[in-house]
């Protein structure tokens, strides 16, 4: 059996956003009276007003030569009227923090659906509050709801009159004594109910749905049904910025090369100052386009260890950016970078010399690995195992640690093959080297050599034979590091080539 969790959502109703992000921007105007306004018809209108204002009986609408005529000193300032939009979004991305699901409720609240986090906090409660009480300490005013349907929580929060949480399968209770008003109905059906005397929601909302759509309408049947639970409500969540992503927008399309690299050279200027302030080095990055057809291109590099340098990064996407096709034009352009790491201190040497610019060389790779790609390039660490072929692991460059230091005093192939390939060998005494050996069909005959060197394997790991490494130079003067698995009188030795010397 199947237990669905109950949905539940939280309503926040923010009284007056505006004015009191002003407050916030400027904290010396708290206290004071003062609105936002906007042009209409050649006339300056309130659009907000501080709570000092409204206490003066300046409320939006109001003609502001008006209210300065009510209250001379009343301070005027324009209002953006995509202020709230922007506030909105960013307060429900904010809220992400409480739930997954966030949603704009334009043009004063947020709607969240809190199904299955309240338990997080210790209850519904301890949830309420923790989210009320944090955004007034941002200076927000607010009031907020909890129930079981986004109707029920938006009715509630602003029509409540002290009821904060409706129990579950409750709202219908809780929605009896609300007016009209509290179920998102439109101004002129508003209007209609109170000509009919319709004061809550508790004189209409048993009269048969025949009735209500014909007197009413089918908007009323609609938000009722949304409020009960009887209609389905979809909401839009807000999705979180990505932490580390700049945007660039164009008056006119984009479709040459050299508007294409001026734009990146911006992004990059913007992104890696941000980079240096936080003390992050970019990982990767993606360049990306959004042309006027609607299709978006990009292109992405991948940096070996951690960099803030604008100039750097633009040569490794400066070898991409023949294939970022602009199309009729690109007039978006974003850079972000999904993986950045610290940057504490110096990168690791490669190699024990200190006389080398180490930013050179992590640049120099960087370019490469831009060509010929992230995983051609390697670095090899030596690892805690006797048999040559287990005592090293590959790593990507500049990163890992090595388990123990490169052994010194012991000479070792440049050229060390994945596994041992079997060889045929003529040897005049058990313990000589080769006089000639056959590898792929072709016979080597050896003019120097030099060993042997044993080499036992882990006990811990096998009970094996020893391997007897020779160092052999041919007739061409190549040499080549060759050994000989097991002894001669305990059974028929086997021989291996395993290396070649510079």
């Amino acid at each position: 059996m199947i237990n669905i969790m109950p949905k539940r959502f939280l309503s926040l109703c923010f009284h007056s956003l505006s004015t009191d992000w002003l407050v916030i921007k400027k904290p010396e105007l708290k206290g004071k009276a003062f609105v936002l306004a906007i042009p209409e018809r050649g006339r300056m209108l309130v659009h907000a007003s501080s709570k000092e204002a409204l206490d003066r009986g300046i409320f939006p609408g109001m003609v502001v030569a008006d209210a300065r005529a009510l209250f001379p000193s009343l301070e005027v300032f324009d209002h953006d009227p995509q202020l709230e939009g922007r506030l909105l979004t960013a307060l429900a991305r904010w809220c992400i923090r409480y739930t997954p699901v966030s949603a704009v409720d334009f043009p004063d609240g947020i709607i969240l659906d809190i199904s299955g986090c309240a338990h997080l906090w210790g209850g519904e409660t301890a949830y309420l509050e923790d989210i009320c009480f944090t955004l007034r300490n941002k200076g927000y005013s607010l009031s907020a709801a909890i129930a079981d349907t986004i109707g029920a929580a938006w009715a509630i929060a602003r029509y409540g009159q002290g009821i904060r949480i409706a129990a579950p399968e409750r709202q219908r209770e809780c929605l009896l004594p609300l007016p009209p008003a509290s179920l998102r109905l439109e101004p002129n059906l508003l209007q209609l109910m109170k000509k009919l005397g319709f004061k809550n929601i508790g004189q209409f909302i048993d009269l048969p749905p025949s009735t209500l759509r014909r007197r009413f309408g089918e908007g009323l049947l609609v938000r009722l049904g949304q409020a009960l639970g009887t209609e389905y409500e979809f909401v839009e969540p807000v999705q979180p910025v990505k932490s580390y992503r700049e945007e660039l927008s164009c008056m006119e399309p984009i479709f040459t090369l050299t508007g294409i690299e001026l734009a990146l050279k911006r992004l990059l200027e913007v992104l890696c100052r941000r980079l240096v302030k936080e003390g992050k080095g970019l990982r990767t990055g993606v360049f990306s386009g959004l042309r006027v057809d609607g299709e978006i291109v990009h292109i992405s590099i991948g940096t070996g260890s951690a960099s803030q340098r604008p100039s750097h990064l633009f040569k490794l996407f400066e070898l991409k950016l023949s294939t970022l096709a602009p199309g009729m034009g690109i007039e978006l352009f974003t850079l972000e970078a999904p993986l950045v790491e610290d940057m504490e201190g110096v990168q690791e040497s490669l190699w024990d010399a200190v006389n080398h610019d180490q930013q050179a060389i992590v640049e120099l790779l960087d370019n490469i690995a831009g060509k010929v790609g992230m995983d051609a390039i390697h670095r090899y660490l030596p690892q805690e195992y006797h048999w040559p072929e287990r005592s090293i692991k590959p790593v990507p460059f500049l990163q890992g640690q090595p388990d123990k230091p490169w052994p010194s005093g012991i000479s070792r192939p440049l050229h060390l093959l994945p596994q041992p390939e079997p060889i045929s060998v003529m040897v005049h005494l058990p313990d000589y080297p080769p006089r000639h050996f056959r590898y792929k069909g072709k016979i080597y005959k050896v003019v120097k050599a030099d060993g042997p060197e044993r080499i036992e394997q882990e006990w811990w790991l096998h009970n094996g034979p020893p391997r007897d490494y020779y160092r052999v130079e041919d007739e061409e003067g190549i040499r080549y590091w060759v050994f000989r698995l097991g002894l001669y009188g305990e059974g028929e030795p086997q021989w291996f080539l395993h290396g070649l010397f510079a």
